[in-house]
């Protein structure tokens, strides 16, 4: 669960049954066969911005794990582990383990590109960040090309030729049926063990969040504190209402331009701008011809409310790019100038297929969530009235109807209650985990405390002051007394109301 950073970031959750579920007590068996992984051997590496913007000093290593915990002398995948020390030499013993989100993100790619947000935390203790398997560098499961074909086409047989096409590729490989969140925790348990360290802190963001409470449900006793960045509450299966919650940000950012003098005055209506342009992209598609916006080569392309669609979920993630909104919609409907939505959605188009893997994204998905929706509460008629419709979620369907079902805790869902204090954080304008889940959330919390910050979208983590909240807040281990006086002063980027920027 793409967060669309600023450069880039993408905890999202929910982008587009051969095993048996298995009892909870066989893998809570052998992840307690974990507590005997050997110490990691770590040797000087680097971590590179995704966009080889900077580069961080960091020691990493490899933990060899089975990819069926029941196979111990089946097929073995090694696990990334980079750690990047602390700077005082008296350090913390307890580390930040830094999870991502997607599901299909990479620990280390999403702390690369946001590592400035955690500066505060790394002058006392070190940062660990463990690619989960399936993503990155530890086994990522990925199929560029037939991904790629799959945004071309959204048909159901597109679909399913795609994801049998997927599942042929990595069949050599990987059993993709064993890279759910259950094995995912044991991992995170093997290599704190390996570590020698007795208790973590535990950062997760969109997915992650998930990641980190099923990690506290195990370990509690290992885990000092948590925070949760873009919750997913421990009961929701996560899908079934993202077109709604996409929909209803979309609609809270545009209605805060209205309410701005200088925006409302640039711009007029926002909302009617942006029903006018899906009203006429939904009759057809825009031919197009531009410079693309990463190597300047003239383009040719067909801009069409597929690509309207992206462009409006993923400008919602951040307030950076919800900034530029009103003015992309504007020009399209005032002046039928679609040149600027059709640049960005190349932009994000190919972040998005860089950042995530898309085979652990289903192997976390049709295991996890798409089993357990609700299939009464689910309103189609309410959801084809929105930029997404259905097409989400009968997507995923497809590609659930065909690939394997692995592991899943039967306890994944399940009520948690702890006393592992914990910071959680949510906007007021996340188009994927809406501010509410911040607060269903904080009910497993009695130790806690939930952080809404207004006009923001998908993840805080460089939200002003919001380091300094999180340094504070791991320094004491305690929400009791948590400053968070300056979340009220956070305000999001101001709206553009030309190429020049926002009005002075």
């Amino acid at each position: 669960m793409p967060h669309v950073p600023r450069k880039p970031r993408v905890p999202f959750f929910g982008l587009a049954c051969a095993v048996g579920l298995l009892v909870v007590a066989a893998l809570t068996a052998s992840a307690c066969r974990a507590a005997s992984a050997p110490p990691l051997a770590f040797s000087a590496c680097e971590l590179e911005h995704p966009l080889r913007l900077t580069v961080f000093a960091a020691e990493c290593a490899q933990l060899w794990v089975p990819e069926n915990p029941h196979q111990p002398d089946g097929r073995r995948i090694a696990l990334s582990v980079v750690r990047v020390p602390a700077i005082s030499r008296r350090k913390q013993p307890d580390p930040l383990f830094v999870l991502a989100g997607g599901p299909g993100q990479a620990a280390g790619s999403f702390y690369a590109s946001v590592a400035g947000a955690f500066e505060r935390i790394l002058r006392e203790r070190d940062i660990v960040l463990v690619d989960q398997r399936g993503t990155g560098a530890s086994n990522r499961l990925d199929c560029p090309e037939e991904e790629a074909n799959l945004e071309r086409s959204a048909t159901a047989a597109a679909i399913a030729a795609s994801t049998r096409a997927c599942l042929a590729r990595l069949a050599g490989r990987a059993d993709v049926a064993w890279y759910t969140t259950s094995l995912a925790v044991q991992d995170l348990e093997r290599v704190r063990a390996a570590l020698g360290t007795v208790r973590i802190n535990l950062y997760g963001a969109s997915y992650g969040t998930r990641v980190a409470q099923q990690y506290l449900r195990r370990y509690p006793q290992h885990t000092r504190a948590v925070i949760l960045d873009g919750v997913v509450p421990v009961g929701r299966a996560f899908g079934a209402t993202a077109a709604l919650d996409a929909e209803s940000a979309l609609q809270d950012i545009l209605a805060r331009c209205a309410r701005q003098a200088a925006c409302r005055q640039a711009f007029g209506d926002p909302v009617g701008d942006y029903r006018r342009v899906r009203a006429a992209l939904q009759q057809h598609a825009v031919p197009l011809r531009l410079a693309d916006p990463a190597t300047g080569a003239a383009t040719q392309l067909d801009f069409g409310r597929d690509s309207l669609a992206t462009v409006l979920r993923l400008a919602s993630y951040a307030p950076e790019y919800a900034a530029l909104l009103p003015l992309w919609l504007h020009a399209a409907a005032a002046r039928s100038d679609y040149a600027p939505l059709a640049a960005q959605s190349l932009l994000f188009e190919r972040t998005v297929m860089h950042e995530l893997a898309a085979g652990m994204h289903n192997s976390v998905v049709c295991a996890e969530d798409v089993p357990y929706f609700d299939e009464r509460s689910i309103d189609r008629a309410r959801l084809a009235a929105t930029y997404l419709g259905t097409a989400q979620l009968d997507g995923l369907r497809t590609v659930c109807g065909l690939w394997p079902h692995g592991p899943v805790d039967a306890d994944l869902h399940a009520t948690l209650v702890t006393q592992v204090p914990a910071l959680l954080l949510s906007g007021s304008d996340d188009p994927v985990t809406p501010a509410a889940y911040g607060a269903e959330g904080l009910r497993s919390f009695p130790q806690g405390v939930a952080l809404v910050l207004q006009g923001f979208g998908h993840g805080q983590l460089t939200a002003p002051c919001v380091d300094r909240l999180m340094a504070w807040f791991l320094a004491r281990a305690s929400a009791q007394g948590l400053d968070v006086g300056c979340t009220r002063l956070a305000h999001p980027t101001p709206f553009f109301t030309s190429l020049n920027g926002p009005p002075p």
